[in-house]
């Protein structure tokens, strides 16, 4: 079982969506799509007079914020992957978190302080998520999540990571914008947990990076076979950062 998660800066891309999707009908098995939608809901943030900020690259998220990253995450770009997945040939079907309680949240407590109504996946309903990819059904599943007073906004990679622990995946695959973790312009190859964690302290990782890879570590350390972060032409072609669980 493959689990793969896209972000919403390369959804907003014609050409990569189009590549994706082809990609996808092409599978033998029908994975499992988790997205994000960071670009588009920071930018109508900005419209409505909303400042985005961000920590260690997960999004403060107020109540109002919230509704923007609803809006954006479980309407326009779940729906504009969805369909680019169907015109492929591909049967896909749109989902979030809150659907059927698929996944179950807590309010994230966070060291440097209050993020708002960013969730911590606890649980996943695998058995939803099983009963269609065994009818060759690809769930697109929105990264808005169920907490016990409504509605959390959870970051993309770190679902993806939850969804391929509850299932056992055989992979997590965090399709980027880049060929994998870059160091001195280069995509590195492979990374343990130790080697990961020491280019986060140095900065050579930093940004949106950090949550991809602290999430890749999460899958291996949760009974993933393997953890890779890629771009498109990685996808198909085996290509980016393969994430270990200790030195060879």
């Amino acid at each position: 079982m493959l689990v793969l998660k896209v972000g919403g800066n390369e959804i907003d891309d014609e050409a990569f969506l189009s590549g994706f999707a082809s990609a996808i009908a092409k599978m033998g098995e029908a994975p499992i799509v988790v997205h994000g939608g960071g670009k588009e809901i920071a930018e109508l943030q900005v419209r409505l007079g909303l400042t985005p900020r961000f920590v260690d690259g997960l999004r403060v998220t107020d109540e109002a914020s919230l509704a923007v990253a609803e809006m954006v995450l479980s309407g326009r770009v779940n729906k504009r992957l969805v369909a680019a997945l169907v015109q492929a040939g591909v049967d896909a079907i749109g989902l979030s978190g809150v659907d059927r309680g698929l996944v179950r949240v807590q309010k994230l407590q966070h060291p440097a302080g209050d993020m708002g109504r960013v969730g911590r996946v606890v649980a996943v309903r695998a058995d939803v998520l099983r009963d269609l990819i065994d009818r060759a059904i690809v769930p697109v599943l929105s990264p808005i999540s169920l907490g016990g007073d409504g509605a959390y906004n959870v970051n993309a990679d770190s679902v993806a990571c939850a969804v391929a622990r509850a299932l056992n995946a055989d992979a997590v695959v965090f399709v980027t914008n880049v060929p994998g973790v870059m160091h001195d312009d280069r995509a590195l190859p492979r990374l343990t947990a130790h080697q990961a964690e020491a280019l986060i302290e140095s900065r050579a990782i930093g940004g949106g990076m950090i949550p991809k890879v602290r999430a890749a570590l999460d899958a291996i350390a949760g009974g993933a076979r393997q953890a890779r972060i890629t771009n498109l032409i990685g996808l198909t072609g085996g290509g980016g950062t393969l994430f270990v669980a200790e030195e060879a």
